[in-house]
């Protein structure tokens, strides 16, 4: 009865839960574009595109999205093949054992009439998907602690993920083997299969002679050796009671591994009950974790195949807004957590001196989850969100290396256009918008010169050089700034330098003479080269200001020459 209400009750949680998660996906407005479009809007178009797509020639798509990406999962084998391994492992695996032996009753023995839990191939394909999760669970805490994997600091959430697993892994390996030693478990099938009475010793000693024999068993009163006799009559009265549910426990290889280590101490375990506590303690953990899924960022396990699929059919521009509205959102949950973002994330180094998780990609995603939420962000937790989303310098690393494909810095866009409506815009006042034709230069010091009207001469001095042409790609990421040791050796760097190395990239795309060569940056330049490194467009920056200070030097010399 126990089992049942708990059983039932996890299933209510994880399916109300699963589906306050999907309805986020249809609530959730990302971007000016989703703004207008309600969710029933969003609910009907899917239906429709889940129909065309069916009805389609893209279905071809979506089933070999399904195969590949789905169950074989392809985008994590070109990454990495261990990370792959036991992830297959570990889902293959659990999912296989929740279906088969963990929801039974409401499929297994639905679809095969003749199912035991006790039964072959039932124990061995037990064994067998358990024996998987624990080879992946393996595998997961071998790079994670033994091969320093790289990967993100380890979190509360990775330790939950693992310690439920191996409770659930343990418990159930360990209630196996004591149930195949319990007297108590004997008697009770005996009791309810056999159909021997107490009066019936002769025959009782018998069976229970072929079961300490055969299966396995640890009985108080029943010792071998046993001559033939016995066990033959033994065999004969469990071919004819309990043969039909009850098959060799050596074909559960892993319980029956642990029975024999255990069988030493078998009496002291069946006096204490030890099996009925692991029973508890196994199925507990089974549903409390099913019940957790659709609420902790494991949610994923559902979220990714589908966000895989749903990005598999659609094309930009093509595509209803209402569905690419609903993709968007169906982005922030179909994030794996994988690192690969804040391994590859240009800024990421600043965590080590701003303790901020909101620096970190893979971290910033919650936080724009609570944000469209609603649930009541305080102003101190939306400072550290503004302060984490603008340190982004918007290179597009993470989007490039995100193995799944979601478009992160689409929604780090997003994210600060939330922010800013919010009230929490860019905290720096040198947006790249402000720089343009009528910017007012009273804003910068005495140290920069005049703004002067677009000099094709000196543009065409920089563009003459190799290096110095490069500016031309620059997207103002950023990075070049957050790198540079002489920015970083200001508290406030603009009021020092006037213009930072990036804003004197933007300066030189919009042509802007003055502003480029009024910076004490370009003289204050180290010629380090540490910009140019982390330069992700290939911008020689180095170079660019080195070619800009003999311009500066050589426009001083042609005026005092005047």
């Amino acid at each position: 009865m126990l089992y049942t209400i708990t059983l039932y009750t996890s299933l209510a949680i994880f399916v109300v839960g699963l589906i306050y998660r999907i309805s986020n996906w249809f609530r959730y407005k990302i971007g000016p574009d989703a703004k207008g479009i309600s969710a029933p809007t969003r609910v009907l178009a899917a239906a429709s595109g889940i129909a065309s797509t069916f009805l389609s020639t893209r279905f071809g798509v979506l089933l070999k999205v399904f195969v590949a990406d789905v169950l074989l999962q392809t985008w994590l084998l070109k990454k990495d093949f261990l990370r792959w391994l036991a992830h297959i492992c570990i889902y293959g695996g659990f999912m296989l054992l929740l279906l088969m032996h963990g929801l039974d009753k409401l499929i297994t023995s639905v679809i095969f009439d003749d199912y035991y839990s006790t039964l072959n191939p039932f124990m061995f394909l037990r064994d067998f998907f358990g024996l998987v999760v624990i080879a992946g669970l393996g595998i997961a805490i071998y790079r994670r602690f033994v091969s320093k994997a790289p990967r993100p600091k380890t979190t509360g959430v990775d330790y939950y993920a693992i310690i439920i697993l191996a409770v659930i892994m343990i418990s159930g390996v360990f209630l196996e083997g004591t149930k195949i030693l319990s007297h108590s478990r004997y008697q009770e099938m005996v009791e309810e299969y056999a159909g021997l009475d107490e009066e019936e010793t002769e025959e009782l000693r018998a069976l229970g002679a072929y079961w300490v024999q055969k299966f396995g068993v640890v009985s108080p009163d029943v010792k071998g050796p046993f001559d033939e006799n016995t066990l033959q009559q033994g065999k004969e009265l469990h071919e004819m009671s309990c043969a039909e549910c009850h098959s060799r426990p050596q074909w559960a290889f892993v319980g029956y591994g642990v029975s024999r280590v255990v069988s030493p101490v078998a009496s002291p375990l069946e006096r204490a009950n030890v099996h009925t506590l692991l029973w508890y303690l196994h199925f507990l953990a089974c549903f409390l974790g099913l019940a957790y899924l659709p609420f902790s960022k494991f949610f994923h396990i559902f979220s990714t195949p589908v966000y895989l699929l749903v990005n598999a059919v659609m094309e930009e521009g093509r595509s209803d807004p209402a569905n690419i509205a609903t993709r968007q959102a169906i982005e922030l949950d179909a994030c794996t957590h994988c690192g690969d973002c804040t391994k590859r994330c240009s800024v990421a180094v600043a965590f080590n001196e701003i303790p901020n998780p909101n620096i970190l990609p893979s971290e910033k995603l919650t936080a724009f989850r609570a944000l469209l939420s609603g649930r009541g962000v305080s102003k101190q937790k939306l400072k550290i969100i503004q302060e984490g989303s603008y340190i982004c310098t918007d290179c597009h690393r993470c989007t490039d290396v995100c193995p799944i494909g979601i478009n992160l810095e689409d929604l780090w866009l997003n994210l600060k256009r939330h922010l800013a409506e919010l009230g929490y815009p860019k905290p720096e006042v040198w947006a790249r918008e402000t720089i343009s034709a009528d910017f007012d230069l009273t804003t910068l010091k005495d140290k920069t010169l005049s703004l002067t009207p677009v000099d094709k001469t000196f543009i065409g001095d920089l563009t003459g050089s190799a290096q110095a042409n490069t500016f031309s790609v620059c997207f103002g990421c950023q990075n070049c700034t957050n790198v540079c040791p002489v920015v970083g050796n200001y508290e406030n760097p603009k009021e020092i330098l006037g213009l930072l190395p990036h804003e004197i990239m933007h300066c030189l795309a919009l042509k802007h003479k003055g502003l480029a060569l009024g910076s004490r940056m370009l003289w204050d330049c180290v010629t380090c080269y540490i910009c140019q490194e982390h330069c992700p467009q290939g911008v020689r920056v180095t170079d660019v200001l080195y070619q800009l200070k003999n311009l500066a030097l050589k426009h001083l010399k042609e005026k005092k020459a005047a």
